[in-house]
């Protein structure tokens, strides 16, 4: 497999999560956002929307969308299975991947965010905006694990809500948005203990610059 991405991007961090945590080997093959080559004509032919992740898998198929990929990924690989069998909390960890990976994030990445500088934003009212998308996020994301024991977003195992959480905290981070949410922070922890999330972390990729 080959996986297309950019080592901050959050989307293609979760994937390179799931990736790690089923043990899979895959060709990193980069494209630097800041200086706009995920708009390459060749790449542009493998996913027109000009984004990233996009997963060229072993049979030749590509695939686009964090999530969708994921998906397919727990599906043809299902040992350490994303997504519980109980059809309730399947749904409610869906849920709050997607009030992540749908509702936030798109609206602090990086093409919103120049965007908007381009309708006259400076860089304080940018940053307020990525802020507060993310605290208005995170406290519904807080009430979604009210009730949810275990180390992780939904019991003992983890599942695709905690592929997404930890890359949005990091964004959260970036953009200075003050911490004040303690079941997230808890879930974060746990997460990032285990070597799967340590080696899909920004930091631990070849494109890695500080």
């Amino acid at each position: 497999m080959k996986l297309h991405g950019y080592f901050r991007s959050s989307a293609v961090w979760r994937v390179r999560t799931v990736l790690a945590l089923k043990g899979l080997t895959y060709a990193h093959v980069f494209h630097h956002l800041r200086k706009g080559e995920q708009s390459a004509p060749d790449y542009l032919r493998l996913n027109p929307q000009g984004l990233i992740p996009a997963l060229e898998t072993d049979d030749g198929a590509v695939l686009t969308q964090s999530l969708a990929i994921c998906e397919y990924l727990d599906e043809v690989y299902p040992a350490v299975p994303l997504l519980p069998s109980d059809p309730v909390l399947r749904a409610k960890v869906r849920a709050f991947s997607y009030a992540i990976a749908c509702e936030i994030h798109p609206l602090q990445n990086l093409k919103i965010l120049k965007r908007l500088k381009g309708l006259g934003f400076d860089q304080a009212q940018t940053d307020q905006w990525a802020q507060t998308v993310i605290a208005d996020g995170f406290d519904a994301c807080e009430r979604l694990l009210d009730g949810q024991a275990g180390p992780y977003a939904f019991g003992e195992a983890v599942t695709l809500a905690d592929v997404c959480l930890v890359p949005q905290m990091s964004n959260a981070r970036r953009f200075g948005v003050t911490l004040r949410w303690p079941r997230l922070q808890a879930v974060e922890a746990a997460c990032l203990a285990l070597p799967a999330f340590q080696a899909a972390r920004p930091e631990a990729q070849p494109d890695f610059e500080g």
